[in-house]
């Protein structure tokens, strides 16, 4: 195998209007998260919230499908129209309350304990795609059970270009039949290299991703959260670094907007080559960068293009070396 760089860069999104529609499902909820950088009680967070967040820089042709309670801010929903979400996919119960989570993490950041998981209206949910999506031309399954997962993936009319999927060890541990199933159906699969030593029974990270590779995906994207990413791909590495930051504030959230940025980089520029998933890799990880620099998704609400480029070529020069 070879390991090759990333050094080009692209408008994020290209004025000509043809942006691929991206359908993204998971969780929209909220969070009670505790730091050793303080305490944020009631946030708004969820899988499907990071991504769709995350993306919305890259495309604005995003079709949210979640469930929430009535209780979920009617401003929060305003504000995903405003990026370019469309809702019509989210389900809204009346006189329930929407997932929540509770965690503390400990003082190096690489662990925490859940305190409080409460399903509420996720314990039933049954995503009903809208029929205008079901042509999305990319999916972002986020993580939740396998059997969801399929659920979505039976109602599309047609293949979607790209099917990315996000799962966890908690699924791998009670559901790996159907995990497996879901697996054998995606592009590309997001996991870290716990997850993938598990998954593939293999401690190389390397052989590991050869045998997630029969299993299904021809994309193997391996977080190593501190220490970068790695993406591999038809006998090809990439090694995308992380940036050193001055202080994580909060973790929760970043694999999810690490995956939006991923996924939502890739539909705005309908470009699936090797040399283009590289230039995904280096934007999701500068969307994950800046996820964990406040609570919640107050950092993704206010950047701006120039922001996350200059972000994005210091990712760049970490690694940048002349011979």
């Amino acid at each position: 195998m070879k390991t090759e760089g990333c050094n080009k860069f692209v408008h994020l999104q290209p004025q000509n209007n043809n942006t691929m529609s991206l359908l993204t499902v998971g969780t929209v909820a909220f969070d009670t998260i505790e730091t050793p950088y303080g305490k944020a009680e009631r946030v708004v967070g969820g899988a499907c919230t990071y991504i769709s967040w995350a993306a919305s820089y890259f495309t604005d042709k995003i079709n949210l499908v979640s469930i929430v309670g009535d209780d979920f801010p009617q401003e929060e929903i305003k504000a995903l129209h405003q990026r370019g979400v469309n809702t019509d996919g989210l389900e809204i119960v009346e006189g329930k309350k929407s997932f929540f989570w509770a965690g503390k993490y400990h003082d190096n950041m690489n662990q925490r304990d859940t305190i409080t998981t409460d399903l509420n209206v996720l314990a039933d949910f049954d995503p009903q795609l809208p029929n205008s999506y079901k042509e999305s031309e990319f999916l972002m399954l986020g993580n939740l059970t396998p059997e969801i997962q399929l659920q979505v993936l039976n109602q599309m009319k047609t293949r979607p270009k790209l099917v990315v999927m996000d799962t966890m060890n908690f699924w791998m541990d009670i559901a790996l039949d159907a995990l497996h199933k879901v697996i054998s159906r995606v592009d590309v699969i997001t996991i870290n290299d716990e997850e993938a030593r598990q998954l593939s029974g293999e401690h190389a990270l390397v052989t590991a991703a050869e045998k997630i590779h029969q299993m299904g995906p021809k994309i193997v994207i391996i977080k190593k959260g501190e220490h970068g990413a790695l993406l591999f791909n038809e006998g090809r590495i990439f090694s995308a670094p992380a940036l050193p930051l001055a202080r994580v504030f909060d973790p929760t959230g970043a694999g999810d907007t690490f995956a939006g940025g991923f996924i939502g980089f890739l539909a705005g520029q309908d470009d699936l080559s090797f040399d283009n998933l590289k230039r995904a890799i280096i934007y999701g990880s500068t969307m994950a960068s800046f996820c964990v620099e406040e609570f919640s998704i107050e950092k993704l609400k206010n950047l701006t293009e120039q922001e996350i480029h200059n972000r994005a070529e210091k990712f760049i020069e970490i690694s940048r070396v002349s011979l």
